[in-house]
């Protein structure tokens, strides 16, 4: 989520002055923010990489020394607890802080702050032990454990709740076994949040337990998967007879379905607030206008009038990012507006991509070496698992329409639930 600095409060300005002071020792000015200058540069166009392992362990290197580097000036958890390293402040301040960053030339810190910080930080906050929170918070927040989220499995898809990785107490021990599919960064992470089934006797949302799962305790196969993009940022995890003590583990007894709500609130706002992106110069006004230029589409009505319906959705998002933000500086508590920003996030890249494929026409197919063109295969593959990520379109339809619009219950189609369910309430 971007924010304008004059819509802050007037006793934001000694905070935004102590950001100022540190990024202007620590870093130097983008020079590039605006400029859409047709054929110069790199023109490739991505959301997911294709980096090499070491190319890849180069810019993990680079996100853990800025967030060091954060950490240690004060702004590595702005709204974090005092006791855990934060700075207990709110947050506005933090939205104050990375929108002033984004002035400036930093590494990138996504591999650590999507899904670590962004998910898995506040749900260990919510629903830790106080040991778990000392061990591995401060860590987090200073770059030195990256985290990643063991839920999603390959016989499970969109259902969440029907996870059949098991844990099995033993003593002071939980022993996990099963299969964990799609998990972003599980080559870099440390430690991973991993949703088990504790209790098949239990209705499927009420036999779940919440673990933390040393990942390189022993029985952790992490294995990558290849996207259809080229990249390979997504992995499937085994884990066989790994051996966790309850220590570790978040929230109650097969109670990790609130945990695991926690996580997925978060993650929606989390990539809600990414705006565009690594995409977003490519399907930004001034670099879509200069596509449509260059393959004599400019004067095109049609054209011209499918890019304004872009950028007014575009448009619209950000004005209901800046509403979010307006309501928090009121001191409200963040809404519905976190859902319905992710899916318009996923919803403008993927119009903006398709429409510039049309643009762009057969040389989408074949690299002719045409700058600007072969460039937009790469995102256009991609676009599909914007769909997915940060929970499904249509499952977060259906959520905003029965909580927010108050619309009927879609019918389950899972009998077997509804059945144990009506016999547990009744």
């Amino acid at each position: 989520m971007s924010t304008s600095l004059e819509v802050l409060p007037d006793d934001m300005s000694a905070f935004t002055a102590e950001v100022r002071a540190f990024l202007d020792g620590a870093s130097s000015r983008r020079t590039d923010q605006d400029d859409v200058a047709w054929g110069v540069g790199d023109d490739r166009i991505t959301y997911f990489g294709d980096e090499s392992p070491d190319e890849s362990a180069r810019h993990v290197a680079a996100a853990r020394a800025w967030q060091r580097t954060r950490y240690d000036a004060g702004f590595g958890w702005i709204t974090g607890p005092e006791e855990f390293g934060g700075r207990g402040l709110s947050a506005v301040h933090d939205l104050v802080y990375d929108s002033i960053e984004a002035e400036y030339d930093v590494p990138d810190t996504g591999v650590l702050s999507l899904i670590g910080l962004g998910m898995i930080g506040p749900t260990i906050l919510a629903h830790g032990t106080g040991a778990a929170k000392a061990a591995l918070l401060p860590a987090m927040y200073a770059g030195d454990v990256i985290a990643c989220q063991l839920f999603s499995e390959p016989s499970a898809g969109s259902d969440l709740a029907n996870v059949s990785t098991r844990a099995v107490r033993d003593g002071e021990d939980w022993v996990i076994n099963g299969q964990k599919v799609w998990t972003s960064v599980a080559q870099h992470a440390q430690v991973g949040l991993a949703l088990c089934r504790t209790n098949p006797d239990q209705p499927k949302h009420k036999g779940i337990t919440a673990l933390l799962v040393d990942m390189d305790s022993p029985g952790v196969d992490v294995r990558p998967l290849r996207q259809m993009s080229g990249g390979a940022e997504f992995n499937e995890v085994f884990l066989t007879d790994v051996r966790v003590p309850d220590s570790r583990r978040l929230g109650e007894v097969d109670g990790g379905w609130r945990v695991a709500l926690t996580t997925l609130m978060n993650e929606r706002a989390s990539v809600g607030s990414e705006g565009a992106g690594p995409a977003a110069r490519a399907i930004s006004l001034p670099f879509l206008t200069a596509l449509l230029r260059e393959h004599g589409h400019l004067e095109d009505s049609a054209s011209r009038r499918r890019l304004a319906e872009l950028m007014a959705d575009q448009l619209a998002t950000s004005y209901l990012n800046r509403q979010a933000l307006d309501h928090l500086i009121a001191g409200g508590q963040p809404g519905p507006e976190a859902s319905v920003s992710k899916l318009m996030y996923s919803q403008n890249i993927t119009q903006a991509t398709h429409f510039a494929a049309e643009v762009v026409g057969p040389k989408l197919l074949a690299d002719t070496g045409e700058w600007g063109t072969f460039s937009w295969n790469e995102l256009l593959l991609s676009t599909p698992a914007l769909r997915i990520l940060g929970g499904t379109e249509d499952i977060m339809k259906n959520i905003l329409g029965e909580r927010v619009l108050g619309l009927p219950k879609e019918p389950s189609t899972d009998a077997t639930t509804s059945y144990r369910e009506l016999r547990t309430s009744g």
